[in-house]
């Protein structure tokens, strides 16, 4: 009896120093966090975005009988990976682009971090995605709506301009996590920044009038 009361004793003890040890994570990320995934934006990418849309559109009615399986498909848009992204799980209703609720105050959160000063400059692209479950075409409809929702819901309920804001729906063919395509992760919205506005030179100075000459005094002749 005691051994077994000194196993159990020291597996508390263990269990609650790893506990102490493992890093605390926050339920929701602030602002600060929004505005420090999303300012380490360098170059701007080569975007074609009605070209996109017409590719990835054009990908999801594929039939072909060598079509890979979802976790096997290559991104649609490779440009997007390596660009600071910030991934953001918005509730929507069932095969809908409505967003509930309880998801306005992350959208809001967003947008406050677009309107910090480190920020400001810059615009953003929202990416729609969708798990790899039921028509992959209906995907893509359905992820743009929602990118489109979200886009939406910046420019008219929290005044973000809409000249910083595009949208694109990848459906299921740019999985977050291929490995597994039915997850849930796989339905989020990604904010990605795209442009930064160059700031305008300062106008060169005026060059100052020049000033009258001076004439030496004519002489009057007598």
């Amino acid at each position: 009896m005691r051994r077994t009361a000194r196993s159990l004793l020291s597996g508390l003890i263990a269990a609650s120093l790893v506990a102490a040890s493992a890093p605390a994570w926050s339920q929701e990320l602030s602002r600060e966090d929004i505005v420090r995934q999303l300012g380490r934006f360098e170059t701007a990418p080569a975007l074609d975005l009605p070209a996109l849309k017409q590719q990835t559109q054009e990908r999801s009615r594929s039939r072909g009988r060598n079509e890979p399986p979802p976790q096997k498909r290559p991104p649609i848009a490779p440009e997007l990976v390596n660009l600071p992204a910030f991934n953001v799980d918005i509730q929507f209703d069932v095969d809908t682009p409505i967003v509930r609720p309880e998801s306005y105050q992350t959208v809001g959160r967003i947008a406050d971090a677009m309107v910090y000063s480190d920020l400001l400059p810059y615009t953003f692209l929202i990416v729609g995605h969708v798990e790899a479950n039921g028509k992959r075409e209906s995907n893509v409809i359905l992820s743009q709506r929602r990118a489109d929702a979200i886009r939406d819901i910046l420019a008219n309920t929290f005044k973000i301009s809409v000249k910083r804001l595009q949208s694109i729906g990848l459906g299921e063919e740019q999985l977050l996590d291929p490995s597994k395509p039915t997850a849930a992760v796989n339905q989020q919205i990604q904010i990605i920044p795209i442009a930064k506005a160059v700031e305008e030179a300062a106008p060169p100075p005026s060059p100052a009038p020049a000033a009258p000459s001076k004439q030496a005094p004519r002489k009057h002749r007598n």
